[in-house]
């Protein structure tokens, strides 16, 4: 089988063009026989580092690249035109120029699509090798417009851009009349110029028969239908991952051009470096280190906080908050994170001091007392009994992740002064992508198959509705649903319509602003991962890696979440105050109103929540009816339960049960009736299973940590690797492990 590299390749990082799968990829390009392929997306970077992870995981080379937009004069917002051209990073320092190229394309250039040009190119082009590209290219258009001569000269302009040696002349197997027209053209100007030829097959799909499903696909993304002759199409099925053997049978006249995709799959070599973290410098008081600062906030903070408890009637044993202040603040130096917590608490102080309301906190970050003394958080994790280890954990060495809550119409406020402090290029938030799902997939799939309205509605009504934000596959669904089966089973027009709703589920439809993500970095992002905008008229910068990819580059994220609760809550204060400063009375503080008022409970139990945070949907309303809730660790509790595994496993009956008296306490071992007292013999926070795998099998907390991770993410292999040592430790402290 001859050497042969897909080097222009679009996944579904090409919004409603490409349908290649990153999961499906590199199966297919191992079976084909092949050992590395490049990812070449319209205009964006967004899948490079989820492609770079699923290559190296399946033993693929990843060869990175885009397929750019050049236009005349990139800032020239009245002139649309722009040509196609292949990019690819031969190295690193090419993969920091396509970054760049790439960046700029949106933040500068950006009209229609991200747009750079040729002096910008040529400022950047160390590091990169350049194809020709599809008809859409500069090559290629100028030589059915102008003629071949015309053709040479733009030839002759990219290779001076590149460097001999690093432009090629693409010639592609498509079957198109054009397309034929121009490789007999770029096969004679490949002679005369010594441009080298490379081939390549413009891959859209997987496989030839998805073909049908891309075509649909097309449609969609212009909002047009099947029938539609002006819209546009590929014409043919042959923009698929070919096999080496099929590109050779075509190219044969022209081995050279398959010997060249090879040499380029094997001269491109870029390597990550994940692992790292880029976090800004905080600028603490002269001779003080970020380390020694936060200790000096967090102590006095602590004092604080001491004195109030007393003044509420309270008795901290403040030798405990000390200890546990020292303990995490050993922890936050050692793994080198004061940083962070400076940079949280400096905004968040902003917001307070200029009344931007701030949610007490939420997540694993309200277990950490050094947050809950420099008032980050507003919930004391000693009384609330929540652990830091789960929050923070040497054991699992991740960045720590504040969840912070803002006043929705004040949110903004809060970043422009972080983007102000540090640098409005050095500042921006984070993409998301938004898939093409069920019920709404299959209404765009219909209408771009012109069916009648009455018939998509006919088959989408019967897609189940998605639960707690998720919803069944498509495949999933035609099973669980028997008259959506008989709707499959029986019409084939329909049968169409979910099978390529099948194919298409999923894919990514369009990119926008993660609700919450903001990273800071100490210098421009872009040096970083590459940057684009989610709209022309917007000002900010937005990563083009989602959360979980933009952290595994070493930028950290920081949840800046607005609230509509906290608008709500906040205009309702302002309301009092007004009342009251006319009685003459002081204004109302959130602070002081007591946990233990009767009514409240009263009202709740009777789910008269309307308003109240996560409290007021249907299903959390029925379940506070049953459990009758009389005291704030009721509710909290509910909180906890109220999801999928709980309510569908009967824990949620059982707690219910167990808090009216109609079924017995029982604890499996002793030494687990401190731990679950509380929640009546349940299961229910993620802390007591830390603290049940210390108490049984005599795990450390930062291990605990690790088991209930899996748990929580529902990792079986990791369970099952646990289970040996959860055993081996329950021996030890002689607890029998045939109880669990």
């Amino acid at each position: 089988m001859p050497e042969f590299t897909h080097l222009h390749l679009h996944t579904q990082y090409s919004l409603l063009d490409g349908a290649i799968r990153l999961d499906h990829l590199f199966p297919k390009v191992l079976e084909r026989g092949m050992k590395s392929v490049a990812i070449t997306d319209h205009g964006n970077l967004f899948g490079a580092l989820d492609f770079y992870q699923r290559a190296k995981a399946h033993g693929v080379k990843p060869i990175f690249g885009c397929e750019t937009y050049v236009a005349p004069d990139r800032l020239d917002k009245t002139e649309r035109r722009s040509n196609h051209l292949i990019l690819l990073a031969k190295n690193e320092v090419g993969w920091k120029n396509l970054s760049y190229l790439n960046s700029m394309g949106y933040l500068e250039g950006f009209y229609y699509n991200p747009r750079i040009d040729k002096p910008l190119l040529r400022k950047h082009a160390e590091g990169l090798i350049g194809l020709s590209a599809c008809l859409g290219g500069e090559v290629a258009q100028t030589c059915m417009r102008r003629g071949p001569e015309a053709a040479e000269n733009a030839a002759r302009e990219f290779e001076d851009i590149f460097g001999k040696g690093n432009f090629f002349l693409e010639v592609q197997p498509n079957g198109l009349e054009e397309q034929e027209q121009v490789n007999g053209h770029l096969i004679e100007m490949s002679k005369k110029t010594g441009i080298p030829l490379v081939a390549s097959n413009d891959c859209h799909y997987l496989n030839q028969s998805d073909a049908r499903a891309h075509e649909i696909l097309m449609c969609v993304q212009q909002k047009k239908t099947i029938h539609d002759d002006k819209r546009l199409h590929h014409r043919n099925e042959a923009f698929f991952v070919k096999t080496p053997a099929e590109m050779e049978a075509y190219f044969k006249h022209i081995p050279e051009a398959m010997e060249n995709a090879a040499r380029i799959g094997e001269l491109c070599k870029v390597e990550f470096k994940l692992g790292e973290t880029f976090l800004p410098k905080f600028q603490v008081p002269d001779g003080m280190t970020a380390e020694s600062y936060l200790q000096d906030v967090s102590e006095r903070g602590l004092k604080q906080r001491i004195e109030e408890a007393h003044r509420r009637g309270e008795k901290p044993d403040g030798d405990a908050y000390a200890a546990r202040l020292a303990l995490e603040l050993g922890v936050i130096q050692k793994m080198q994170f004061a940083g962070y917590f400076l940079i949280v608490w400096d905004f968040i102080r902003y917001a307070k001091d200029h009344r931007i309301p701030v949610g007490p906190g939420r997540g694993s970050g309200a277990g950490s007392l050094v947050a809950y003394s420099m008032r980050i958080t507003d919930i004391d994790p000693i009384a609330n009994k929540l652990l830091f280890e789960r929050f923070l954990n040497p054991e699992r060495v991740s960045m720590p992740d504040f969840d912070v809550d803002f006043c929705m119409n004040r949110r903004d406020e809060v970043i422009g002064y972080v983007t102000d402090k540090y640098g409005k290029d050095n500042v921006g938030q984070i993409v998301t992508m938004h898939q093409i799902k069920a019920r709404s997939g299959v209404r765009d799939i219909a209408r771009a198959m012109a069916l009648p309205f009455a018939d998509a509605d006919k088959v989408a009504k019967f897609v189940p509705e998605p639960v707690q934000g998720k919803s069944p596959p498509i495949a999933e669904a035609i099973e669980m649903e028997p008259r959506l089966k008989a709707l499959y089973d029986e019409n084939p027009t329909y049968r169409e319509l979910l099978d390529i709703a099948k194919g298409l589920e999923g894919l990514n439809r369009h990119a926008g602003k993660h609700a919450a993500g903001v990273v800071i970095g100490d210098r421009p992002l872009w040096e970083y991962v590459p940057c684009f905008r989610p709209a022309a008229d917007e000002t900010g910068i937005v990563t083009q890696y989602d959360k979980d990819m933009v952290e595994k580059a070493g930028l950290v994220k920081f949840d800046f979440l607005g609230l509509k609760t906290l608008t709500v809550i906040q205009t309702c204060l302002d309301h009092v105050a007004r009342e009251r400063t006319a009685r003459g009375e002081p204004p109302l503080d959130l602070a002081l109103i007591p946990l233990n008022d009767a009514e409240v409970y009263k009202m709740i139990s009777q789910a008269d929540v309307t308003g109240v945070f996560q409290l007021e949907s249907s299903g959390f309303r029925e379940l506070l009816k049953k459990l009758r809730p009389d005291c704030f660790e009721d509710i909290v509790a509910a909180g906890a339960l109220y999801r999928p595994g709980p309510l569908e496993g009967g824990m949620v009956d059982d707690f219910i049960e167990r808090k009216h008296g109609r079924k017995r306490v029982e604890y499996d071992h002793p030494s687990l009736e401190p731990i679950l007292k509380d929640t009546y013999g349940v299961i229910v926070y993620q802390e007591q299973v830390m603290q049940i795998s210390s108490a049984l099998a005599g795990y450390s907390l930062g291990k605990a940590d690790l088991l209930r991770r899996a748990m929580g993410k529902k990792k079986a292999e990791v369970m099952a690797k646990e289970k040996a040592g959860f055993l081996d430790g329950a021996k030890v402290k002689k607890v029998d492990g045939k109880k669990f």
